[in-house]
């Protein structure tokens, strides 16, 4: 593939006049559309990514549970001795 003098141009422009830049956007369901103004020249090259969407309920449950197992292990629980059983479980296994 030969590049021609405008080809060679644009490429110059476009790697040091107009560097690459990340903006955030967001797609409505119709558009993709930017959520802070941006002067965008006409025709210019874009680079799409879609990223996933976080589910912020399961984070809520994740901390949740992880407080609570902190909760229950913690340093001030009580160690219970082999005596306090009141029946032993005939199935259990010791290893």
């Amino acid at each position: 593939m030969k590049f021609s003098e405008v080809d060679a141009i644009r490429f110059c422009l476009l790697q040091f006049v107009m560097p690459s830049i990340t903006l955030n956007a967001h797609f409505d369901g119709q558009q993709i559309t930017l959520d802070e103004p941006f002067e965008i020249p006409s025709n210019a090259r874009l680079l799409v990514t879609v990223l996933e969407t976080p589910d912020l309920e399961r984070g809520d449950w994740t901390a949740l549970a992880a407080e609570q197992l902190a909760r229950a292990y913690a340093g001030d629980e009580p160690e219970y001795p082999l005596s306090a059983l009141k029946e032993r479980n005939p199935t259990y296994a010791r290893g």
